[in-house]
C-alpha cells in the first residue's frame, strides 16, 4: 500500500477530540460531563445518582460490559464520558487479572507486561470510539504530588498509565474553585498539568441549568479553533506556493527587481518566507541586492546582500 502523504497545503480537519478533565470531588465534574453533545456516562465511579443533570448512563460493573457496547448501542451517542478514567483503569486491571493472570502479581497488582496490557486495552478502546466519530470524555479526580518545596496537582490515575492517559488526551483541563466561582483552566501552569491544545482562555464554569451545553460549547470551540488553524495553514501554503512559481520565472535582473515591491506589500503571514525565497533564487542567480538603489543588480555592482536590507 502507498504511503498517503498529507501535504502542506492539505487541511487536516479535526472531527473528534478527547478531552480530559479532572478536579476535587464533589466539584461537579460528573455534571459537567452531561453537558456534552449527546452524551452516554460509563459510570465506573457509581456517582452518576448525586447529579442533578443525569441523562444516559450505563452504571458499569465489570469491564466485560463496556467490551460487550456495539457500535449500534453507541449510534445514538456523539460523546462518550468516562466517570472516572482512574476506575475504569481499575476494572481493566481486574479484566486482565482474570484473563491472563501472568499479567498480575500474586497480590494482585500488575507486572510490567500486565501494564502494557492495560495501556494497550485502554488506548485501543480509545481509539475504536474515535473510529465511530465519538467525542472522548474522560473524567478524573485530581491528587497533589511534590516538585522540590512545591505541590502539584494531576490527574489521580495508577501508576503509570496516567502519562498514556494524558498523552491520548488532545486536551486537559482542571476544574477548581477560584474565589467564588468554579473554573475550568486548559493552560498548563506551575501547580496543575494541563494539555491546551486549541489556546482557550480560562473559563467560569456556568450553572449547568442554564448552560446545559458547556461542555458541548467547549469541545466545539476547541474543534473551531484546531481547524481554524489548519484552514489558516493551507491558505498560506498555497500563497507561498504561488509565489516560488513567480519567482522561479523570473530570469534577469529586472524581473527580480520587479518583484520586490509585490514582495514587501505580501500578506504578513508569508511576506518574510517570500523575501527569503526572493533573495536566495536571486542569489542563485548571481544577483545582489544593491542597497542605494534598491534594486538588484549583479553581483560586481552591488554591496553586500541583504533579506532586511528591503524591509
Amino acid at each position: 500500500m502507498a504511503l498517503k502523504i498529507i501535504r502542506s497545503t492539505d487541511p487536516i480537519t479535526v472531527e473528534q477530540l478527547v478531552v480530559l478533565v479532572y478536579g476535587q470531588p464533589g466539584i461537579g465534574k460528573t455534571s459537567a460531563g452531561y453537558t456534552a453533545a449527546a452524551p452516554l456516562l460509563l459510570d465506573f465511579d457509581k456517582g452518576s445518582h448525586r447529579s442533578g443533570f443525569r441523562k444516559d448512563t450505563v452504571r458499569v460493573e465489570d469491564w466485560t460490559e463496556v467490551v460487550r457496547l456495539s457500535p449500534e448501542d453507541l449510534e445514538p451517542y456523539k460523546t462518550i464520558v468516562v466517570d472516572t478514567g482512574g476506575r475504569a483503569l481499575d476494572a481493566i486491571t481486574s479484566h486482565i487479572g482474570k484473563t491472563n493472570p501472568k499479567s498480575t502479581t500474586g497480590s494482585g497488582a500488575l507486572t510490567l507486561q500486565g501494564y502494557g496490557e492495560l495501556k494497550a486495552v485502554f488506548t485501543s478502546w480509545v481509539s475504536d470510539l474515535r473510529k465511530l466519530q465519538k467525542d472522548v470524555v474522560i473524567l478524573a479526580h485530581d491528587t497533589e504530588d511534590k516538585r522540590g518545596d512545591d505541590l502539584i496537582v494531576r490527574p489521580d490515575f495508577q501508576g503509570g498509565s496516567k502519562h498514556e492517559v494524558i498523552k491520548v488526551a488532545d486536551a486537559v483541563g482542571y476544574m477548581a474553585q477560584v474565589g467564588n466561582d468554579k473554573v475550568l483552566n486548559f493552560d498548563p501552569t506551575s501547580s496543575a498539568v494541563c494539555k491546551n491544545c486549541a489556546g482557550l482562555a480560562p473559563m467560569k464554569v456556568p450553572d449547568f441549568s442554564k448552560s446545559p451545553n458547556f461542555l458541548a460549547n467547549v469541545i466545539q470551540a476547541m474543534k473551531d479553533k484546531l481547524n481554524e488553524k489548519t484552514e489558516g495553514q493551507r491558505v498560506a501554503a498555497e500563497a507561498l506556493s504561488e509565489w516560488k512559481s513567480s519567482i522561479d520565472e523570473a530570469e534577469s535582473v529586472d524581473d527580480f527587481s520587479s518583484l520586490i515591491q509585490p514582495v514587501l506589500e505580501a500578506d504578513e503571514s508569508v511576506r518574510e518566507n517570500v523575501k527569503r525565497i526572493l533573495w536566495g533564487a536571486a542569489k542563485a542567480k548571481g544577483f545582489r541586492f544593491d542597497k542605494d538603489a534598491g534594486t538588484f543588480a549583479n553581483a560586481e555592482a552591488a554591496s553586500e546582500p541583504e533579506a532586511q536590507a528591503a524591509g
